[in-house]
């Protein structure tokens, strides 16, 4: 069973997205996404 990763916004911090988890390479990810709180284009940062 895959771990899910969860992303949240770095502006807001809302928790918007779930992604299928990769291995631990202990660094966290971070992704451009679209946040509907903020209403644009912002970096979101995986949560713990």
């Amino acid at each position: 069973m895959a771990k899910k990763i969860v992303l949240s916004c770095s502006k807001c911090a809302s928790r918007n997205y779930t992604v299928p988890g990769q291995s631990e390479s202990g660094t966290r990810l971070e992704l451009k996404k679209f946040c509907a709180h903020c209403n644009g284009h912002t970096v979101h940062k995986q949560t713990l």
